[in-house]
């Protein structure tokens, strides 16, 4: 089997890569990245050579419909698995643009050149915050109604509904998996974990939004990236499938776990003016997916993080060469004047 990845080179895309060349022995994956800020090679530089000989990369920019159609030609792949994405709520925030760009048109350039190539599959990967939010009871269900309200939430939601009504409207064999916040290995610092674990090791302010009371339901990347496969191999044409990891936790709780991991006193942290249009609370159901698919999260969330805040501990490398430039240059905008 020969998998189009795109996104190839970000956080979830790349340990989902990891994942198939570890556990499909004879798929092969061709990965479209087009590298922006969040998407590095180094992801996958240390993959071992039996599955580096599996994987492929080209540098492109999936709203680029020339590009995309002469690579679907070329390539003929069986399958599309759709990260690419524009994903940080707070750039977002300051400049909606290249999220619709991504995440809209993009999608819909997939979809059209996909059908007119006739690739018999794609998955495409979402998020649960395009329910928007929920009180302090209930999960969201597949069917809930969706309610993005952030610029990335909604340009998400407008993303699941064309590839819904590419199913509807031409037959196209599509699934969309929608997932809780990820947490693990190779993580952009601009998300909550690695933030808080890269600013605790250093000594600095760890800025937590207004009372820290806002919940998240954590799923460790690997569960995520084991539940997109089975919707590949197992999902129904126009489905939906939610994935969470049964792990609920409010973030000054996880904020203070890290510290605690760091070894350093919670004197760090620092509650700043909250971000506009921020979500409560988000919790998943996924009974339909293990029904249907077979998925349960596996990684217990205490165990999960502590690997997580000791894997960063452990590649400085990568850390020092992700954090230079743009992103120090956003964080000392959009946390600037909050500390």
């Amino acid at each position: 089997m020969r998998i189009l990845v795109t996104g190839g080179c970000g956080f979830i895309g790349s340990n989902f890569i990891r994942l198939v060349l570890a556990q499909c022995g004879k798929t092969e994956i061709v990965n479209l990245d087009k590298l922006t800020y969040a998407g590095n090679l180094a992801n996958l530089a240390d993959l071992p050579p039996d599955q580096a000989r599996r994987h492929r990369f080209v540098k492109g920019d999936i709203a680029d419909r020339a590009m995309v159609s002469s690579l679907l030609a070329q390539e003929k792949p069986d399958a599309i698995v759709h990260f690419a994405a524009e994903s940080h709520v707070d750039r977002s925030i300051t400049d909606a643009s290249p999220f619709i760009t991504t995440n809209v048109l993009g999608t819909q350039v997939l979809l059209d050149c996909a059908r007119q190539a006739g690739i018999p599959r794609m998955v495409h990967v979402s998020t649960d915050e395009v329910y928007g939010t929920l009180g302090p009871e209930g999960r969201f269900r597949e069917d809930t109604p969706l309610a993005p309200n952030s610029p990335y939430s909604a340009s998400k939601a407008s993303s699941d509904l064309l590839v819904r009504a590419a199913h509807e409207t031409f037959g196209q064999n599509v699934v969309i998996t929608r997932c809780s916040n990820n947490y693990g290995p190779y993580q952009f610092p601009e998300k909550l974990i690695p933030l808080m674990t890269g600013r605790a090791r250093r000594g600095e302010p760890l800025p937590v939004y207004g009372s820290g009371t806002n919940v998240r339901d954590w799923i460790h990347v690997e569960d995520h990236c084991r539940g997109v496969l089975l919707a590949l191999e197992k999902g129904r044409p126009g489905g939906v499938y939610n994935f969470g990891g049964d792990a609920e936790r409010a973030n000054l709780d996880v904020v203070r776990t890290i510290l605690r991991l760091t070894g350093r006193d919670e004197s760090l942290i620092r509650f700043v003016k909250d971000r506009p249009g921020h979500d409560l609370r988000y919790a998943m159901d996924h009974s339909l997916a293990s029904r249907e698919l077979g998925f349960s999260p596996l990684k217990n969330f205490e165990a999960g993080l502590e690997e997580t805040v000791r894997w960063y501990e452990s590649h400085d490398e990568w850390v020092r060469q992700v954090e230079s430039g743009a992103y120090r240059d956003f964080e000392k905008i959009w946390y600037g004047e909050r500390l």
